[in-house]
């Protein structure tokens, strides 16, 4: 598998990253590691987690992805090495209040974050450490429009800078992304950092698949000059850009209940479970099973193939799911698929922004 520099660092990732927000709840710790395992065999040199992870997020599971990972590489002497590791300090809980004390995101939360999860992932240094949602209220999540009555901010982007300097500094981190990001913050943050000799950004990890491209209005132009790569997350929509979703819906008769978007009602009712989302994923779906593809291979291979986008983050839950989706590095898009992907979206727009 070919590498890819991630912005101005010396980090060289494969094209696929592995994600690993479902292990811990929709997968056992057993079969956790003989995805990675498999992972490892298959070339994917790049594992991206969170704090909050496992998903959907509790109190149960928080912090258990780390867990999986750090025994893991525990078991696995010299694996560490070969991997470049990522993981998310999470933003302001607001509502959840076992990530944290408190309704913000402190200078102090970052590192004291940052020490948790190393404990937990039993390693010395995070490759990429980012901050998984903007201490900002910015839209996210499902949530479509910018509330100026919201802008009120208890952390500086200035003093979340200055927090992972010292994680920097210390060795614990060797270089900072962001996640969930806009272009006004991803602007102030390589700013801030160029005026104050801090941390550069070197990656901003955002939703991007057929059913929501916002990213391409805007964020990629700001990427693309400010030299900062995209790691894309949810190239399959939350499962409903392969296709298991199209005869049954989210609830129907026969519809995947082990599945996400099945089995967990607090993911049906954000953005991946909406009406219009399934709707327009039929379309892509159709359009691929009409050109030879899988809706799996075709939705993956529109990330891989993407100037705009340096490493896919995939999900799975089997090793089978894992070996389908590497597979689809070698699938290719004509310039007639890709107008009609372009077509559909000019009707559908991004239903699940």
């Amino acid at each position: 598998m070919k590498r890819i520099t991630l912005g101005s660092s010396d980090l060289q990732v494969t094209p696929i990253c592995l994600g690993t927000m479902t292990f811990g709840e929709q997968v056992a710790e057993k079969e956790a590691h003989q995805i990675l395992d498999r992972s490892l065999d298959l070339g994917v040199n790049f594992l991206d987690t969170a704090e909050m992870y496992s998903v959907p997020t509790k109190a149960e599971t928080f912090g258990a992805t780390e867990t999986i990972l750090g025994n893991w590489f525990a078991n696995h002497p010299g694996a560490r090495d070969k991997l470049v590791l990522a993981t998310k300090v999470a933003g302001p809980s607001r509502g959840m209040a076992w990530v944290r004390e408190g309704t913000g995101m402190t200078a102090q939360d970052i590192l004291n974050s940052c020490d948790a999860s190393l404990k937990r992932l039993k390693t010395d240094v995070i490759d990429l450490y980012q901050i998984h949602w903007p201490e900002r209220h910015v839209p996210a999540f499902g949530t479509m429009y910018y509330d100026a009555t919201k802008s009120e901010i208890e952390t500086s982007i200035h003093t979340q800078l200055e927090a992972m300097s010292q994680l920097v500094k210390a060795g614990k981190v060797k270089y900072i992304g962001l996640s969930n990001e806009t272009p006004y913050g991803t602007h102030e943050f390589i700013r801030l950092a160029e005026q104050h000799g801090l941390p550069r950004v070197m990656t901003v990890q955002n939703p991007y698949c057929l059913v929501n491209r916002t990213y391409d209005n805007a964020m990629d132009e700001t990427c693309h000059r400010l030299g900062v790569s995209l790691l894309a997350y949810s190239p399959l929509g939350f499962g409903c850009l392969t296709g298991k979703y199209d005869q049954s819906g989210y609830e129907g008769p026969g519809a995947p209940t082990l599945a996400r978007i099945g089995k967990y009602e607090s993911v049906r009712k954000q953005r991946w479970g909406r009406p219009a989302t399934l709707a327009a994923a039929r379309l892509y779906n159709q359009l691929a099973r009409d050109n030879g593809m899988t809706p799996t291979e075709m939705a993956l291979a529109f990330c891989y193939t993407r100037w705009s986008v340096a490493s896919t983050i995939i999900g799975v839950t089997s090793v089978a799911q894992l070996e389908e989706d590497v597979k689809a590095l070698d699938t290719k898009l004509s310039a007639e698929v890709l107008a009609e992907i372009d077509a559909i979206r000019l009707v559908h727009r991004d239903p699940a922004t």
